[in-house]
């Protein structure tokens, strides 16, 4: 990877629906050649996807929660059933398998705190091998800048 490639990286992490022929212009470079780059990078690993970010509360969920879930019992098939359940949950946005004083991170949108409240009473609570939850409500989002 050469800075053109972090360069390019930086413009997409920016705005991951810029075209290869927009790209290319940006940096000089004709629509093909910024494709095989761009391409390189996803052959790479470096570059995992370009997914479209939906604004939740404009969709009709007003509310995001981060969750930290501990589970009650810990082995290869505790973790495979708490991620298989835990993932055919509309509301989870995203799991995170973690090191630290939880073992998941879970990002999960909501109606409103009322939704939210059945979401985690009803189907997160219920979930195999699920111990200690603590929940941090977002109130704004910021826009990461800086490095990759």
């Amino acid at each position: 990877m050469d800075a053109m490639d972090r360069d390019i990286l930086l413009a997409l992490a920016g705005d991951g629906r810029l075209s290869a022929g927009a790209l290319g212009r940006q940096f000089g470079l004709s629509q093909p050649a910024m494709w095989r780059r761009i391409k390189r990078l996803q052959d790479a690993g470096v570059l995992k996807g370009r997914r479209l970010r939906l604004n939740s509360a404009a969709v009709g969920f007003g509310v995001t929660v981060f969750l930290g879930i501990k589970l009650a019992t810990k082995g290869r098939v505790s973790l495979e059933d708490f991620e298989r359940a835990i993932t055919a949950i509309p509301e989870v946005q995203s799991v995170d398998h973690v090191l630290g004083l939880y073992d998941y991170r879970l990002r999960v949108v909501a109606r409103d705190l009322a939704d939210f409240e059945r979401v985690l009473r009803r189907r997160i609570m219920t979930l195999p091998g699920v111990g200690d939850i603590e929940s941090n409500v977002l109130l704004s989002e910021e826009r990461r800048m800086g490095p990759i």
